[in-house]
């Protein structure tokens, strides 16, 4: 497995979210272009693991598509993450540019 999530996109629509386990874990959600809009897990305190969070991903209908990754190391994975797509795009995501209170290390992936 690479540093970087490449499974295939998903639509983000109810029946492609209802299909995911309640599992710990991360995503991404991506525009119809196939763009990352923004990186997100799912923790020890989300009811429902990586479902809720892409249920509020849809409900405020930030993306068309995602993809996951189940991992009980969600933080680590998190921010790894958030890493590699600054070193590639030179930016965090959109939708986590406010978010991230933690500094972040740097990556140069291969």
């Amino acid at each position: 497995m690479g540093v970087r999530l490449e499974k295939p996109w998903r639509p983000l629509t109810p029946e492609a979210i209802a299909a995911l386990p309640a599992e710990l874990g991360v995503f991404q959600l991506g525009d119809a272009a196939g763009a990352v809009v923004r990186i997100g897990y799912a923790g020890g305190r989300t009811l429902f693991g990586l479902r809720s969070e892409l249920e509020a991903a849809l409900a405020k209908q930030e993306a068309t598509k995602f993809r996951t990754e189940v991992t009980a190391q969600y933080m680590s994975r998190y921010e790894e993450l958030l890493m590699v797509h600054k070193a590639d795009h030179g930016q965090l995501p959109p939708g986590n540019a406010a978010d991230v209170r933690r500094r972040l290390g740097r990556l140069r992936p291969g």
